[in-house]
């Protein structure tokens, strides 16, 4: 193994469940009604520097269903890791902190999300797999159109 390869840590510290948050503003009567949903899921990812290899970095996903105008829940999970990442280059850096890590906490976030739906009285809810690495390209390809633009 050579040296640069060996110097490489991906270490997962910690994942924890930083907020959670469910509402069902529109309950009992919402339980009468048609249930033909629409759902809409944003995802918001923020990490930054602990000290000198240890980030933290945070997946935000936000389940909001309606059923018609009404909103039937909003459901927001805030899942969280500590990661050890060290002998990387600011590059691979930035792919590992806006792919892989949320890529590593979204499965944890998932299952909380489904959990809270079904404690709120609604059918269960399975958020489709994401693809973080399509995501960090395009993150970073509207940086780079936005930094042309300016």
């Amino acid at each position: 193994m050579s040296e640069t390869t060996a110097a490489k840590k991906f270490i997962i510290q910690k994942i924890y469940t930083k907020d959670i948050s469910f509402e069902s503003p529109n309950t009992p009567g919402i339980f009468a009604a048609d249930f033909k949903p629409v759902l809409d899921v944003n995802l918001n990812v923020e990490s930054k520097g602990l000290e000198d290899g240890l980030f933290h970095v945070v997946l935000r996903v936000t389940a909001t269903t309606k059923i018609g105008e009404h909103t039937a829940f909003l459901c927001e999970v805030e899942q969280a890791g500590i990661f050890t990442l060290e002998g990387f280059s600011d590059e691979e850096l930035g792919y590992l902190l806006g792919s892989q890590c949320p890529n590593t906490l979204f499965p944890y976030a998932r299952e909380t999300v489904s959990d809270l739906v079904a404690r709120g009285g609604f059918p269960q809810l399975l958020l489709e797999p994401v693809n973080f690495d399509a995501m960090y390209h395009e993150h970073l390809q509207a940086q780079a159109a936005q930094a042309t633009a300016q």
